[in-house]
């Protein structure tokens, strides 16, 4: 059996570290994902059901004024229509993202 010359050990350790830079970024890319959905779980969770005026309104108030300038897409902007649209007599903002209104 033919041993390998040190150039072509160095080249498949090469293409090996490559291989495994890829999966090591799709893993960052992965945990980072969650990261943002379970952040963004807990934003809307609280926005539907935090009945605190000082929690659910400055929340509210913070996103209607920071998302517009976070938001570069039409279609990221349309997702939030409805927590975006001013409420100037319910702070609590009801149950945004279930479709219904508060009672």
């Amino acid at each position: 059996m033919a041993r390998k010359t040190i150039g072509e050990r160095l080249a498949q350790l090469e293409a090996q570290r490559r291989t495994l830079q890829i999966r090591l970024s799709k893993q960052e890319r992965a945990i980072d994902t969650r990261r943002k959905v379970l952040i963004g779980a807990l934003v809307l969770h609280r926005l539907e059901n935090d009945r605190d005026v000082q929690i659910g309104g400055g929340l509210a108030e913070w996103l209607r004024r920071e998302l517009p300038k976070f938001l570069t897409r039409d279609g990221d902007r349309d997702l939030f229509d409805a927590l975006l649209e001013p409420r100037p007599h319910d702070p609590s903002l009801g149950n945004i993202g279930s479709g219904s209104a508060a009672p």
